[in-house]
């Protein structure tokens, strides 16, 4: 098959809510479909944290961080009496989502920590309950601990970092970030444009170029896309997957189509990245059922991706494509 046999019934994805899909192989354009006839910005949800893990990838090759091994207490004020064992907790043990605060699944906490007077101080009053590097739990105050250490590393806001030095090379139409004292937040808040989302996209399956400009080096990519743990791997329905550094991982064996890593957002939110066919998928949907997030998934493993794997499955839903 070849990618010009993709197409894409309309009406059924709005049916299901879809609101926005790009697909691109390379930097070539291969579909771009807008419920509303344009690009409009809106909320990314928790894929800001991949766009994080990219920031925070420039910033270990610009060299404000040394690396990931260092701690966290390096760069974070915090309760004297606790020092010892949050100076266990590294960078990577907050990628990885395996920092070993008390932190119930599906980020409970999220909620009482947004509304917190100061978000880091919160997530340091959550108890330690695991060995940082040893368990998984789903944490955006991890990820907001992130952005603190970015913005002190870098002296300047995270969106600042960003548009310094990737959205306005980029050339984004815009980008807006919610913030706290200072402090982007590291788990959502990052609005942007589905176009400027699939330039990331392609930045990625160009192994961090674009343009004939480097901007995170090859290294990062292949380390921060790859598995570190489990995570969500027996998740049904399986919309997540294994984790890397803020970058979920599905292996072929749990998509049945090929090894990719997403961005996963809240509802359905996709940004995708199939290495072996230099795809990047761009999928937003409209927020409704936690799980009817599945309607994204199946677009992309039932629909997408067989265009160009040949490996076609289930067709219950084969109206979505005509062949």
């Amino acid at each position: 098959m070849h990618a010009n046999e993709l197409k894409l019934e309309h009406h059924f994805l709005a049916e299901r809510k879809i609101k926005s899909v790009i697909v691109r192989q390379g930097t070539r354009s291969i579909l771009e479909w807008h419920a509303s006839g344009k690009d409009i910005i809106g909320p990314l949800y928790s894929c800001t944290k991949s766009v994080l893990s990219l920031l925070i990838g420039m910033a270990i090759d610009q060299g404000l961080l040394k690396n990931v091994d260092q701690p966290i207490t390096d760069f974070l004020d915090h309760p004297a009496e606790i020092k010892e064992a949050l100076s266990r907790i590294t960078i990577k043990h907050l990628l990885t989502m395996t920092s070993g605060f008390d932190w119930p699944d599906f980020d409970k906490p999220y909620k009482a920590f947004r509304a917190s007077e100061d978000p880091v101080q919160y997530v340091f009053k959550q108890p330690l309950i695991s060995d940082p590097g040893t368990a998984f739990a789903y944490n955006s105050g991890g990820s907001h601990l992130l952005s603190a250490i970015l913005t002190k590393a870098a002296g300047i806001s995270a969106l600042s970092f960003a548009k310094e030095h990737l959205f306005e090379p980029l050339g984004f139409q815009g980008a807006r970030w919610m913030e706290r004292g200072g402090v982007n937040e590291g788990g959502t808040g990052l609005f942007l444009y589905s176009r400027d989302l699939a330039n990331i996209g392609s930045l990625l399956v160009q192994n961090g170029c674009y343009g004939g400009k480097s901007f995170v080096s090859s290294e990062w990519i292949t380390e921060s896309t790859q598995l570190h743990h489990r995570g969500l791997l027996h998740y049904e329905p399986p919309i997540y997957g294994g984790y890397g550094y803020h970058w979920w991982h599905s292996p072929e064996e749990h998509n049945s189509q090929c090894d990719c890593y997403f961005a996963f957002g809240h509802g359905g939110q996709y940004l995708l990245i199939a290495p072996e066919y230099e795809l990047t998928v761009v999928v937003r949907k409209q927020i409704t059922k936690r799980n009817e997030a599945e309607w994204s998934r199946k677009l992309i493993f039932e629909q997408i991706i067989p265009v160009w794997s040949g490996k076609k499955r289930n067709r219950e839903h084969s109206e979505l494509l005509k062949d």
